[in-house]
C-alpha cells in the first residue's frame, strides 16, 4: 500500500484531502453566454448604426430608423445561432473533457480534473497531460515541458521530483501528490494550455477587422464635411442636413456581414456535432478550408489500430531461460499499455513468472525501445531492429517489412543499459511480426482529397518501407517515395525530404514538428492528425489540428478538432464544410462592399462638388434588405467544396471596385448631366436610385453563377423585390413618380454603367499579365 508521506503510519484510504479547497474549474472549450451576447451587440458597426439611429431620432426623421430594427434582428438571430451551437458542441465535449485518475477510498478512480483538491494521490502513465502541479511519489516517467519551457527534450521524473502541469507523460507510470493550487498552478488553464500556443487565425475576420478600421477611420471625417457642408454652406435645413449625412455614414457600413461569417460558422460547427465530430475552436473549421497538405500517422489512422502479433520467429540463440517466461516477467512489470505493447500481452498472455526486475525503462518514440534489466540474467530490451546494435535484419524479416508489417526484436544484453543513451551491442533473442489492418473506407478517404486538390503525407514511427507499404495498400498516391528520417539531419535535407517524399519512417516527434514547420515555410497551409503524445508538437504547430476521441489525453487536448468516432474517415465531412463558409462569404462579400465603396467614392465626390448625398436612410435600408441582406442570408447555406483560390480581401475587392466605378459615374452623370439628358431635378433621384438598384442588381447576378434553382429563385425575387418596391412604395421612400419619359434615360444609362463595370472588372483581371508584358519589354527593349 502507499504510504502518505505527510501522515507516517497511516494509508492513502484514510487521508484522502476533502477539506482541501478545489482546484480552480478548467475553462470551457465555448464561450459563455454572456460573451455570446456581448460580442455579437458590442461591436464598432452597432456603436456607428446607433450613434446614426439618435441623430435620426433628433430631428424626427422616424421612417428612416427602419434599418435598425433589421439590426437587431440580425442581431438576435446571430446570438440564438451561436448558442445553438454552443450547446451542440457542450454536450459532445463532456465525451473529451480531461479526466484525472486519483485514489478515493482506497481504490483509482476517473474523475472531472476540477474535482481535485490538493494532497489528492493521482495516478499517471503515457499519454495524460499533469492536471496539477504534483510531487512523484512512487514510480519513474519521462514529461514532455515543451509547453512551458520550449524545451522538447523528455525529462525524467523520480520519486520526490515535481511535475508540473501542462506537462504531458511521454513515458512510464507513476503516482503523484497535488502539490499545489495557488495562482502558479497551470491547472486553471489546463483545457486552454496546449491550444493557446496556436494563436487564433480567421482570414474572414482579419479582413473584416481591417474594414472594420478603414471605415471607422473615414467614417467621422466624412460624416462631418458631409453635415458641415449641407447645414452651412448649402443651407440646408438641419432635417436633410442630418438625413442625406446619415444616408452617406449607413452606406460604408458593410451591415450584417461579420454577423453572416459568424453564424455560418455557427451553422457549420453544429452541424458537424451532429455528425460527432467536436470542433473546439469556431474559426478552425475556416483553417480546415485552406488547407492544401494533410499529414497523417499511419497506425491508427491508414490502419485500425488493433494490432496482432502474427508470429514470433525463432530465437537464433537459445535464451539464458525461456524467452516466454522472460517476456511474461517484462509485460507484467511494464508500465507501457500502448497498441503494440497489448498486442504482445495477448499473444504472450498465458507466459507466467516470478522474475522480478531490479531497474526498467519504458518505452518512447525518441528512443523506439523498452527495457528492463533482471538480476543475473541482463537486461531484455524489445524494440525497432534498427536501434538494436549489433543485430542484422534477416532477409525473411525485411520482405515483411515491404509488405507493411511490424518487425519488433526482443534482444538482450549484459551491459548498462541508460535511457539517454545509444544500445549497446545487443543480442537478438527473437522478433515478432506484427498486423495492422487497413482501416475500411481509407482508400476512398484519400481519394476524395486527391480530388480536391489536398496532398497527403504520411508521417509514422514505423520503418519507412512499412509504412509505405501501407500507405500503398491503403491508395495513398506515390507512396513509394518514402525517405527513413532518421538519416536526415540537416536542415537543408529536410526541406528537400519535405519537398520531395510522400511518406516519412521512423519520425521523431521533433521531426513531426519540424516537417510541419518546413511545409508551411514552403507555401502551404498544414493540417495534422493525432492520436498519441509524439504527434503533439506538431499538432500545436499545424495551421488546423485533428485528433482522435481514442488517442491520449494530452493529443485531445492539443487538437482544434476531434473526431469522437476513432475514423480518419470522417474528415471529408468537415473540410467541405469550411469551404463552403468562405466559399459563400466570399461570394456574397462582393455584394455587400459594392455599397460600402461607392457610398465611399459618392461621398467624396458630393463633398469636392459640394453636392448633397443623393440618398436618405429608408433608401439604403431597402437596398440592403432585398440585395444584400436576404440573398446572402440563404446563400451562405449552400453547399460549395470547391478548392480556394486568392485570398479573401483582395477578391472581394476585385469583385466590388467595378460595380462601385460604375455607380460612381452613373451618379456623375446624372447629378452634374441630368438635364442634358432630359431629365427634370425631381426625376433625377428615382432614375438614379433605380440605376444603382441596377447595377447592384448585376453584381448579384454575378455572386448567384453558376445558377442554381436556388440562386435563381433568390436574385429573381431579390431584383423583382427590389424594384417593386420602388414603384408601389415611392412615398415612403421619398421619392416623386416615375415618369414615362424617365424610363428610357434608366435604360440607357444602366447599360452603360454595366458595360463599364464589365471593362473595369476585364482590366482588373489582366492588371498581372499588364505587369508581366510591361516587365518582359523592359528587360528585352529590342525585342
Amino acid at each position: 500500500m502507499y504510504r502518505c508521506l505527510r501522515c507516517p503510519g497511516s494509508g492513502w484510504a484514510w487521508c484522502l484531502p476533502t477539506w482541501f479547497p478545489a482546484l480552480s474549474v478548467s475553462p470551457p472549450i465555448t464561450k459563455s453566454t454572456g460573451q455570446i451576447i456581448r460580442e455579437n451587440v458590442c461591436t464598432l458597426f452597432n456603436l456607428f448604426n446607433v450613434l446614426i439611429a439618435i441623430a435620426l431620432a433628433l430631428v424626427g426623421a422616424w421612417s428612416n430608423l427602419l434599418f435598425i430594427l433589421i439590426i437587431a434582428l440580425n442581431t438576435v438571430i446571430g446570438i440564438v445561432q451561436e448558442l445553438h451551437a454552443k450547446k451542440l458542441v457542450e454536450q459532445i465535449a463532456v465525451l473529451t473533457a480531461p479526466k484525472a485518475r486519483a485514489l478515493r477510498d482506497g481504490e483509482i478512480r476517473e474523475l472531472p480534473v476540477e474535482e481535485l483538491v490538493l494532497g489528492d494521490v493521482i495516478s499517471l502513465e503515457s499519454g495524460m497531460q499533469i492536471p496539477a502541479d504534483a510531487l512523484v511519489l512512487e514510480g519513474e516517467i519521462e514529461t514532455d515541458e515543451s509547453l512551458l519551457t520550449g524545451e522538447s527534450v523528455p525529462v525524467r521524473k523520480t520519486p520526490g521530483e515535481e511535475l508540473l502541469s501542462g506537462s504531458v507523460v511521454v513515458s512510464g507510470a507513476c503516482m503523484a501528490r497535488v502539490e499545489r493550487v495557488s495562482a502558479d498552478n497551470y491547472a486553471t488553464r489546463l483545457t486552454q494550455e496546449a491550444r493557446a500556443v496556436v494563436p487564433d487565425h480567421s482570414e474572414l475576420l482579419t479582413s473584416m477587422g481591417q474594414v472594420t478600421r478603414s471605415t471607422g477611420f473615414l467614417i467621422p471625417p466624412l460624416g462631418l464635411l458631409l453635415f458641415l457642408q449641407a447645414y452651412f454652406l448649402r443651407g440646408a435645413p438641419l432635417f436633410d442636413a442630418v438625413t442625406t449625412t446619415a444616408a452617406g455614414l449607413l452606406g460604408m457600413l458593410p451591415k450584417g456581414l461579420v454577423l453572416l461569417i459568424t453564424v455560418s460558422l455557427a451553422v457549420g460547427v453544429a452541424k458537424l456535432a451532429h455528425s460527432r465530430v467536436l470542433v473546439q475552436n469556431l474559426f478552425s473549421l475556416e483553417s480546415l478550408a485552406h488547407v492544401d497538405i494533410l499529414c497523417l500517422d499511419k497506425t491508427g489512422t491508414l490502419t485500425e489500430g488493433n494490432m496482432q502479433v502474427e508470429r514470433m520467429v525463432p530465437p537464433a540463440e537459445t535464451p539464458p531461460i525461456p524467452l516466454a517466461e522472460w517476456m511474461g516477467a517484462f509485460l507484467a512489470h511494464s508500465d507501457d499499455n500502448n497498441a503494440t505493447f497489448q498486442a504482445m500481452r495477448s499473444y504472450f498472455s498465458n507466459a507466467d513468472s516470478t522474475l522480478e526486475p531490479m531497474a526498467k525503462i519504458p518505452f518512447s518514440s525518441q528512443r523506439k525501445w523498452s527495457a528492463m534489466t533482471f538480476p543475473e540474467l541482463g537486461t531484455l530490451v524489445a524494440g525497432a531492429p534498427e536501434r538494436m546494435t549489433g543485430t542484422v535484419i534477416p532477409d525473411e524479416l525485411r520482405a515483411e517489412i515491404r509488405h507493411g508489417k511490424r518487425v519488433l526484436f526482443l534482444a538482450c544484453t549484459r551491459e548498462t543499459v541508460r535511457p539517454d543513451h545509444p544500445l549497446p551491442s545487443m543480442t537478438a533473442l527473437a522478433a515478432l511480426v506484427i498486423s495492422d489492418p487497413i482501416r475500411a473506407g481509407a482508400a476512398d478517404t484519400l481519394a476524395y482529397f486527391r480530388r480536391e486538390g489536398v496532398s497527403v503525407k504520411v508521417i509514422s514511427g514505423d520503418h519507412p518501407a512499412a509504412a509505405a507499404a501501407v500507405a500503398a495498400q491503403a491508395g495513398l498516391e506515390n507512396a513509394s517515395a518514402w525517405v527513413d528520417m532518421s538519416r536526415v539531419d540537416t536542415e537543408e535535407g529536410l526541406r528537400r525530404a519535405a519537398a520531395k517524399y510522400t511518406v516519412f519512417g521512423r519520425v521523431s516527434p521533433e521531426q513531426k514538428r519540424q516537417l510541419v514547420q518546413t511545409l508551411q515555410a514552403q507555401g502551404h497551409q498544414v493540417a495534422m492528425t493525432g492520436d498519441g503524445v509524439n504527434d503533439i508538437l506538431a499538432m500545436r504547430k499545424a495551421d488546423c489540428s485533428i485528433a482522435m476521441a481514442h488517442g491520449s489525453q494530452a493529443a485531445r487536448q492539443a487538437a482544434q478538432v476531434v473526431l469522437l468516432d476513432p475514423d480518419f474517415t470522417a474528415l471529408p465531412h468537415i473540410l467541405p464544410e469550411g469551404r463552403r463558409v468562405v466559399n459563400n462569404m466570399t461570394r456574397v462579400a462582393g455584394v455587400f462592399f459594392v455599397k460600402t465603396v461607392y457610398s465611399i467614392l459618392l461621398s467624396l465626390f458630393c463633398v469636392l462638388t459640394d453636392l448633397p448625398f443623393p440618398l436618405i436612410p429608408i433608401q439604403v435600408t431597402l437596398i440592403d434588405l432585398f440585395i444584400e441582406g436576404y440573398p446572402a442570408f440563404f446563400q451562405s447555406f449552400v453547399p460549395d467544396g470547391r478548392k480556394l483560390t486568392g485570398r479573401f480581401l483582395p477578391s472581394v475587392l476585385r469583385r466590388s471596385l467595378p460595380n462601385a466605378v460604375a455607380i460612381l459615374l452613373a451618379a456623375a452623370a446624372l447629378l452634374l448631366g441630368g438635364g442634358a439628358l432630359g431629365l427634370t431635378a425631381g426625376q433625377i433621384p428615382p432614375a438614379l436610385y433605380l440605376i444603382i438598384g441596377a447595377v447592384e442588381a448585376e453584381a448579384l447576378l454575378r455572386s448567384c453563377l453558376p445558377l442554381t434553382p436556388l440562386r435563381g429563385a433568390l436574385f429573381l425575387t431579390a431584383s423583382a423585390g427590389s424594384l417593386c418596391a420602388v414603384l408601389l412604395f415611392h412615398d415612403l421612400l421619398s421619392l416623386p413618380p416615375l415618369l414615362p419619359g424617365t424610363v428610357p434615360v434608366v435604360l440607357l444609362v444602366s447599360a452603360v454603367s454595366i458595360l463599364a463595370e464589365r471593362l473595369c472588372t476585364f482590366g482588373l483581371g489582366h492588371i498581372p499579365q499588364l505587369r508581366e508584358a510591361a516587365a518582359r519589354s523592359l528587360e528585352h527593349p529590342c525585342s
